[in-house]
């Protein structure tokens, strides 16, 4: 994020005498700019110019010299009676008669570090003779600072923070990617005059258009443009001879750059990276002795490497675009990756007195792609992706040729490579009206003339109400008639627009397929599940704890090419992973009676549909583009699962409690099922994995759709999770359930106000015979009596095997409540229906009443 020192932002706009971050901050958030940080002041409190009256080495018991100094602080800041205060420094680059900087008693120095007057060595130090480190000036000299050394010259007793600039607040704001601008000194100070309208001088105007005579030769060679766009479309380069180029940079530039975040390198470095801060061009300059001309800006070739100034060597993509020079022909070497990084072979070096310095125009999204393809985020491309002024490059090379001169001598030649082909922006066309249809503020032709001409905008008549908008060179963001309807309402003030609440309109609210999920998901929370949340990431690890087979179509999942963790780089195909994952986690942390349910995404790939195709940006993909990407991504339906452990009910006074088991799994699938309107079926399946083959259901609708499975789960899963014995978990898929839920609505029966009869039936039938084929035979059987469909509920409430039934038989005792809705039923119509059960069961498993 830009960071805004104000007496920097001073030089191109005019401020008000007090002005602080905080105000700033406000001044600008009106334009759009928020502020991310306000940066207090390096140092605190007295820091000021001393001068070295007396130094006395002193060897210390440790082996450590320290030095005893006298220091004149000023009349102001020395002893009573005007004595030099006493100091101990255990430095020893500095003498008798240099100028130093000195933090008093109650200066704060960054750290925090508090200066106070304290006995050491045998002394009482008075103060410190401060370092460049000390100060939070940089890594590079961890010496005392001597002014003279550095090109300060200032009287004894000078306010050092001022001579510093370490009493200055920074702003740190934050820049909308469509206000690339805004990533230089020039661009928020044009954004604080549309805010307070202060006068605002331009440091890009008027730009350079002598003409000079050719220099250094350059070609732009882009013959595989991405969408169209080559490049680069201009490239400006100036030659400067004679530079001390590894000299620092002035005290003042360097401390501008630490507060914007930089680090100060060399006059070389500093000053193209301090011109771009300021202007928002970005710069590079070569050694020009390692360079042979021509300069080629052309595209990688298969198998071309760069090492670049971090010291790597990449390989590069062909869509990369290169900045080359021709020591073994026409563009043989590359030297930089444009917009992104310069190449070390042509890096400025201790013996670089000669100095070519490169301002440019590149392609925004070719810039993107290299910066992300590389890993390469920088100051650079950072502005290039964002769009920079393409009528800059001259005004900052003359810039950087100026500054170089002046801190480090040479020359500048007389010759100038300009290779220009950059187009206008275009015009868009703006009905004057739209800005108040569009936000609902009447703004006046006026306003609107006068807001896009405050901007930098031309603005032409084509037709009564209707103008031709040119945007200045600097908004390449303003394409289309909304971004200029965007800028009306900013700089008019997003405050000056009504907080309108739109009615509601009837008959919208969640849809069916909405209520229904979350009624399901309710259900399962009033049976005493708790919802979590789990990551959609698995490893092979969790799929091997499941015990899947391995050619279970479970395993067949999506690769992640970049995961958050390489333990875990494939998406969930199924639910329950990850919910037994949060189960273990609870169980492992002492809750060991749990029962949590998700409800969420599953990824699913589809047989032979492939990678997504890679398409260019810029441009809309063809509808077989389209195509192709949908059929490449992988079906997510939604899933609900659960896992129940330990105690379902504790134990207390009223007893010993129930552990969870197998049933409860189940019943919480059957009241989801009811919930959305759905009959289901169960039935026996020894066969689905992580599931005990004698403990699992199929859960299927009546048509014979799997909608999941519920039951215990396996010993050997249990025991790979840590989970308490006999631990039961669900699984189905939501979709699918609510897709089979009845589309007309649901009619309510009228509540009768007859009596209920009561009809217990206990049927004794082969022990594998599943129970609830047997209930669904009931049920059947009770609804087709004489008596009609008076069943109101049936239920199973016991299971017996024992002597009282024959060997390899059980019997299953159903509680049936009978009512009619307009009569009160006799004995004879109860017992019809009983008699119309035990045939029903007789007639499907040869079911007997128990005697």
């Amino acid at each position: 994020m830009p960071r805004v020192p104000l007496s920097w932002l001073g030089e191109h706009v005019e401020l008000p005498v007090g002005l602080t971050a905080e105000q700033l901050a406000v001044d600008l958030v009106r334009v759009g700019l928020e502020e991310e940080a306000v940066h207090a002041a390096a140092v605190t409190g007295p820091l000021v110019v001393g001068r070295v009256v007396e130094r006395t080495p002193e060897p210390q018991k440790n082996g450590k010299t320290i030095n005893w100094c006298r220091v004149d602080v000023g009349p102001e800041h020395n002893e009573p009676g005007g004595t030099p205060r006493g100091i101990v420094c255990g430095a020893h680059n500095f003498d008798v008669g240099d100028h130093v900087v000195v933090a008093l008693p109650g200066a704060v120095l960054p750290g925090p570090f508090a200066i106070a007057s304290r006995k050491t060595y045998g002394h009482v130090s008075d103060g410190m003779i401060c370092s460049a480190r000390e100060l939070g000036l940089g890594e590079d000299h961890a010496g005392i600072i001597v002014l003279s050394e550095i090109g300060v010259d200032a009287p004894v007793g000078t306010d050092a923070r001022e001579l510093l600039g370490l009493g200055e607040e920074v702003l740190e704001i934050n820049v909308t990617p469509d206000r690339g601008y805004c990533f230089s000194m020039r661009g928020v100070a044009r954004e604080y005059a549309h805010s307070t309208g202060a006068v605002f001088t331009d440091p890009a105007l008027p730009e350079p258009t002598d003409e000079r005579p050719a220099g250094f030769e350059v070609e732009i060679d882009d013959d595989s443009p991405i969408h169209g766009v080559p490049g680069a479309d201009r490239f400006v380069a100036q030659v400067v001879r004679g530079v001390r180029a590894n000299d620092p940079s002035p005290a003042w530039m360097q401390r501008r750059l630490q507060q914007a975040g930089m680090r100060p390198i060399s006059l070389a470095v500093d000053v193209t990276n301090y011109v771009m801060l300021d202007l928002g061009q970005p710069l590079h300059a070569y050694d020009l002795a390692t360079l042979h001309a021509p300069i080629v800006v052309r595209r990688a070739r298969a198998g071309e490497k760069l090492r670049t100034l971090d010291d790597q060597v990449r390989a590069l993509d062909p869509q990369d675009l290169l900045i080359t020079d021709s020591p073994e022909g026409r563009g043989s070497r590359p030297i930089g990756l444009a917009a992104v990084m310069g190449g070390g072979d042509t890096e400025v070096s201790d013996a670089t007195t000669d100095l070519l310095i490169e301002a440019a125009h590149f392609d925004p999204v070719t810039v993107a792609r290299s910066a992300r393809r590389h890993k390469l985020p920088s100051e650079a491309s950072k502005r290039f992706e964002r769009g920079v002024d393409p009528r800059l490059p001259r005004v900052a090379v003359a810039r950087v040729a100026e500054l170089l001169v002046e801190h480090g001598g040479g020359t500048v030649d007389a010759e100038l490579t300009d290779v220009d082909r950059t187009t206008p922006p275009a015009a868009v066309e703006l009905d004057l009206d739209h800005p108040a249809r569009l936000v609902g503020v009447p703004y006046t032709h006026d306003e609107v003339r006068g807001v896009l001409t405050e901007i930098g905008a031309s603005v032409q008549d084509v037709r009564p109400g209707v103008v031709a908008v040119t945007p200045p060179t600097w908004r390449p963001d303003l394409t289309v008639p909304v971004e200029l309807v965007e800028e009306v309402a900013r700089l008019r003030g997003y405050d000056a627009i009504p907080s309108v609440v739109p009615p509601a309109p009837a008959g919208l609210g969640l849809t069916w397929s909405q209520r229904a999920r979350r009624g399901i998901a309710d259900s399962l929370a009033e049976s005493g599940l708790v919802e979590v949340l789990s990551y959609p990431f698995v490893g092979q690890e969790q799929l091997d704890a499941l015990g899947l087979a391995d050619d279970d179509e479970r395993r067949r999942a999506v690769r992640l090419v970049n995961p958050l963790s390489e333990a875990q780089p494939f998406m969930r195909t199924n639910l329950l992973v990850t919910v037994l994952d949060t189960a273990r986690r609870n169980v492992a942390r002492g809750s060991t009676d749990v029962a949590v349910y998700e409800v969420g995404l599953v990824t699913l790939p589809r047989t032979g549909s492939g990678p997504a195709p890679a398409l260019p940006g810029g441009v809309r993909p063809s509808d077989d583009e389209l195509a192709a990407i949908d059929a490449a991504v992988p079906a997510q339906p939604r899933h609900a699962a659960g896992v129940l452990a330990g105690r379902l009910e504790p134990a207390g006074v009223w007893g010993p409690g129930r552990r969870a088991d197998h049933t409860d799994a189940i019943a919480a699938v059957q009241r989801a099922a009811q919930v959305a309107g759905v009959p289901v079926r169960l039935v026996a399946d020894a066969g689905r994995a992580p599931w005990h083959p004698g403990r699992c259901a199929r859960v299927e609708t009546v048509t014979g759709v799997v909608l999941g499975w519920a039951g215990e789960l396996h010993p050997n899963v249990v025991a790979a999770h840590d989970l308490p014995a006999r631990t039961a978990a669900f699984e189905i898929d939501l979709d699918s359930l609510v897709a089979a839920a009845p589309t007309e609505p649901l009619v309510a029966r009228p509540v009768s106000t007859f009596p209920v009869a009561k009809e217990d039936v206990a049927l004794v039938v082969p022990s594998q015979v599943p129970a609830a084929d047997v209930l669904a035979a009931v049920r059947t059987g009770a609804a087709s009596s004489p008596a009609g469909d008076v069943v109101e509920d049936v239920r199973l409430f016991d299971v017996y095997e024992g002597d009282q039934v024959a060997p390899g038989h059980r019997s299953l005792a159903f509680a049936l409540r009978l009512r009619a809705g307009d009569r009160t039923l006799t004995a004879a119509e109860t017992a019809a229906v009983r008699d119309a059960v035990v045939a029903e069961a007789a007639a499907r498993f040869g079911a007997s009443l128990r005697a």
